[in-house]
């Protein structure tokens, strides 16, 4: 009796898990269908280029490459943000002159979904996991604003307001937007993910330790 209930448990957890990877490679095929569909392969790239783009190239660019979306981005703010974008970047893609537009499309509720499991399955095995915590410290903020005069590019929050440069990325919110580890990847080897950027290369500036404390400090904003 209870061999054949171990048996038939067995079994139900092989089905389970099988229905489960299916139900989740169909809206990874649906999101890829959509992103195409919507029009999203005109401003995004989801393959790693085979060679570096010419520089001539890469300001032609509309958007960010997201070829490794899913080792970036955290999953529940993606699904949110897809059905109610609002810019990440003050300016626009490319640009320290144009204020970016904020005309990025929304998707309904079932194709933000899709679309969210699609780019969630785009990762690089350049980023590893559970190498930094989000954590608050004076030592992260000291490198932060001190060391490194971050919020010279990027907006902040201080207390009730809200400071920084407008050239980089927001960092407004960037706990709930990234993934810590995919943070301190970028720090270490920025031309891998993007291959021209105005941000400056801190290797050799700050230490491998003080890179983690940044990325946790970073993954901490709220």
């Amino acid at each position: 009796m209870l061999d054949g209930l171990k048996v038939i448990s067995s079994v139900l957890i092989v089905y389970i898990f099988i229905a489960t990877g299916s139900h989740v490679w169909a809206g990874v095929e649906e999101g890829r269908r959509l992103f195409v569909e919507k029009g999203c392969t005109e401003c995004h790239t989801t393959e790693r280029p085979a060679r570096a783009p010419t520089f001539q190239e890469f300001l032609k660019e509309k958007g960010p490459p997201l070829w490794y979306a899913g080792s970036k981005f955290r999953k529940d703010w993606l699904r949110k943000w897809l059905q109610a974008p609002e810019p990440v970047r003050p300016m626009a893609y490319n640009s320290i002159k144009e204020r970016n537009p904020a005309n990025h499309p929304a998707l309904d509720g079932k194709e933000a979904e899709a679309v969210t499991e699609y780019l969630a399955s785009l990762t690089t095995d350049r980023v590893k996991r559970g190498i930094v915590k989000p954590k608050k410290t004076v030592r992260g903020r000291i490198i932060f604003e001190k060391k490194l005069g971050c919020y010279g590019c990027h907006l902040v929050r201080k207390g009730k307001r809200v400071v920084g440069g407008l050239s980089g990325p927001t960092l407004v919110g960037a706990g709930k937007r990234l993934n810590p580890d995919w943070i301190y990847a970028f720090l270490k080897d920025q031309n891998f993910f993007i291959p021209y950027t105005s941000m400056p290369i801190y290797v050799g500036i700050v230490t491998d330790r003080e890179m983690r404390v940044l990325s946790g400090y970073v993954a901490a904003m709220e």
